[in-house]
């Protein structure tokens, strides 16, 4: 039986939560592998000490690292924290939808639904305050991501490319590279994002 993330609207509950539900999906995903800690690391390339931390539910891990270590295992981000669905058809209860970023300013990014990987798609839903932004690591080579401006203004910088994204607009962007999502207006941000990681 899968345990849920039961989120609040307290950040702290709700990262204290996602902690927890990242500690046992990662050890049992790297045990169901057969990887040590020191393997895990390794292919993941981040520290030891980081993996023991998640894995007693004791870290807060960022975006990036919760994507390194999916990777690793041929997983998605969802997996590991619980909001991937089973091939039937399957609810996703709003108390069970993690935040997994809070900007400086309020802003938030919640995963609100994803498939189980290492072929993942992954749709989230963004609300950055003026003067955020989000800096990310490259993905997997070939990975996209779809945009919709629901309010405000979307700055994205992929690589050497920006694109302004006004409400109403959308855009794709391919993000096996550095790139960045950032709001330099003077109202909130809202927008939806999906991530396709499909490996050839």
């Amino acid at each position: 039986m899968t345990k849920k993330v039961n989120i609040s609207t307290d950040p702290g509950a709700d990262a204290q939560s996602v902690s927890q539900a990242v500690a046992i999906k990662l050890k049992a995903h790297r045990k169901e592998q057969k990887f040590s800690l020191d393997e895990l690391s390794r292919r993941a390339g981040i520290s030891k000490g980081m993996l023991v931390e998640m894995e007693k539910g004791l870290a807060n891990p960022s975006i990036a690292i919760l994507c390194k270590v999916a990777a690793a295992l041929g997983i998605s981000v969802a997996d590991i924290v619980n909001v991937a669905s089973p091939p039937a058809v399957h609810l996703i209860e709003q108390k069970d939808i993690p935040t997994l970023w809070n900007g400086p300013k309020g802003g938030t990014a919640r995963l609100l639904a994803g498939t189980s990987g290492p072929d993942m798609i992954e749709m989230w839903r963004w609300e950055m305050q003026p003067g955020e932004i989000f800096k990310a690591l490259s993905h997997p080579n070939g990975t996209h991501e779809l945009f919709h401006v629901e309010q405000g203004e979307l700055r994205i910088a992929v690589g050497e490319t920006e694109l302004v994204v006004p409400a109403g607009s959308s855009a794709v962007a391919r993000t096996d590279v550095p790139h960045l999502y950032a709001n330099d207006g003077e109202s909130k941000l809202v927008f939806t994002m999906t991530v396709v990681e499909l490996h050839q």
